[in-house]
């Protein structure tokens, strides 16, 4: 998976997430943004890197997504490696 391949992908989880009744506020509660600063850095690589890091913290959320959008579960992993930072990570 390339770069824009991993954003595009990224894009697709905050959709996603901004949909979720229960998962928006946690997820806005622990980056402390706003609907605001959601618009404002949906462009930025790195935020899009810090939504899936949210994601990927429980299981059963990946498994959402990814059931959701028919998508094997090994997807967002591999989106995120592709996004800054996501090489440094531990992934054991």
């Amino acid at each position: 998976m390339n770069a824009n391949q991993a954003e595009i992908r990224a894009l697709h989880v905050l959709s996603w997430l901004a949909g979720n009744e229960e998962l928006l506020p946690v997820f806005m509660g622990a980056t402390g943004v706003g609907v605001d600063d959601l618009r404002e850095q949906a462009g930025d690589s790195a935020f899009l890197g810090s939504v899936l890091d949210f994601l990927m913290v429980d299981d059963a959320w990946v498994i959402q997504y990814c059931d959701s959008a028919e998508l094997p579960y090994e997807i967002v992993m591999q989106a995120r490696m592709a996004l800054p930072g996501g090489q440094d990570r531990n992934w054991t």
